[in-house]
């Protein structure tokens, strides 16, 4: 009996697991369905395993990355420091976005935050610093109360945005 127990309890667990669908319908009403939306219905959150990665985060990273968002402003010659300022977000587990100073409006964005175009530059929440220095990486991370350490199993943030 006990073993028939745990099988339907986890069968039910691959169930909730399941991609489901939350739309809106033309009544208004919000549906929530395990099959897509009819027609070319707008609005459609689809979750699942994407859903689950965020939740997968730690309390602490996730009330963090609510509050203060973290941009690693980098460029295509910037190799070392930039690697190096990549390697300390993901090493405390930090989910970021990396995004490449290419045309002028990046520049113009990045001298507006740090007084010139100075890369690796990291912004978080409103704070930002210019260049690398692991120290003060680190300072503006534990004053924003993102964890020191990465949880195990957690995989490297950053890819680049346009």
């Amino acid at each position: 009996m006990r073993r028939l127990f745990m099988l339907c309890l986890a069968l039910t667990c691959l169930q909730a697991q399941a991609e489901t669908y939350r739309w809106t319908d033309s009544a208004g009403r919000t549906v929530i369905s395990d099959t897509p939306p009819p027609g070319q219905t707008k609005s459609v959150v689809k979750t699942g395993e994407a859903a689950e990665a965020g939740e997968a985060l730690p309390f602490a990273t996730r009330k963090a990355m609510a509050s203060f968002p973290v941009t690693l402003y980098t460029s295509a010659d910037c190799v070392a420091d930039c690697k190096q300022a990549r390697d300390v977000l993901n090493g405390r587990g930090v989910p970021f976005t990396e995004k490449m100073v290419q045309k002028q409006e990046d520049i113009d964005e990045l001298k507006q935050l740090v007084g010139d175009a100075a890369v690796p530059s990291l912004k978080v929440g409103k704070q930002s610093f210019r260049g690398f220095d692991g120290a003060a990486y680190n300072n503006l991370l534990d004053l924003a109360g993102y964890p020191k350490t990465a949880p195990y199993g957690s995989k490297p943030a950053g890819g680049l945005s346009q």
